[in-house]
């Protein structure tokens, strides 16, 4: 049953594949979200700079402004007590190889190297019906490019449907795991996992996460990513 919702997700992804320009992306890839709740609350510490680096699922279609994944994982993080800045650097549309593009620009427009970047990029690929080792081709250039800033990374898994055959899907959720091994990268193995049975925490796509369904992924990963978190020397 988990396996029909899965491929009733993402036929219903692949008809809208990638959002569209009216995404709430913010103006540039390196441009710090206003995040006015999570300000408010007093933390201490050394801050820790965290640059979330994806598609749609990151930069908040549909949301509204302080909804989106980077913004509420900031929230929630400083409420644990944790002196987080979020840096939302996703952007509607792009593919593991878009992504490749604009990484590096993007490193070097930030003002503090980032302790950490949540790397999450694949599914416009799927959608596109690209194929795996092309994606892992781009991949490893990301994660190449990342261990030689000496950066650590958070790779945020997805999953391929049943109906793209038993190869494709084999091939594509197997990169995630084995890169990471490869590159000593934390991974969460499917990031959507918590919430993808449950239309109710999806918008009317059925592709792009509620904010209360956001809410529900920050709870589920907020963990993984305080793991991920280097010491702070």
């Amino acid at each position: 049953m988990r396996l029909r919702h899965l491929s009733i997700l993402f036929a219903a992804m692949a008809l809208s594949a990638c959002g569209g320009a009216q995404d709430a992306a913010p103006s540039t890839e390196a441009e710090a979200s206003q995040q006015t709740p999570a300000a408010d609350i007093a933390v201490e510490g050394p801050e820790r700079r965290i640059l979330a680096f994806g598609d749609s699922l990151f930069a908040g279609y549909g949301l509204e402004e302080n909804e989106g994944y980077p913004e509420q994982l900031e929230d929630a993080l400083r409420k644990d007590g944790i002196n987080a800045r979020v840096i939302d650097a996703g952007v509607s549309g792009d593919t593991s190889a878009a992504g490749l593009q604009r990484l590096a620009f993007t490193l070097d427009a930030q003002e503090v190297k980032p302790d950490l970047v949540i790397l999450e990029l694949g599914g416009n690929d799927m959608l596109r019906g690209i194929q795996p080792g092309q994606t892992r081709a781009n991949f490893e250039a990301m994660l190449q490019e990342l261990s030689q800033r000496e950066i650590p990374v958070l790779l945020m898994g997805m999953r391929a449907p049943p109906n793209y055959g038993p190869e494709y899907q084999q091939q594509f959720d197997s990169l995630y795991s084995e890169l990471a091994s490869q590159y000593d990268a934390a991974l969460i193995p499917f990031w959507l996992e918590s919430i993808y049975e449950d239309h109710s925490l999806f918008l009317d796509d059925r592709i792009h996460p509620t904010a209360d369904g956001i809410a529900a992924l920050v709870r589920n990963t907020m963990g993984d990513v305080e793991k991920a978190l280097p010491p702070k020397p």
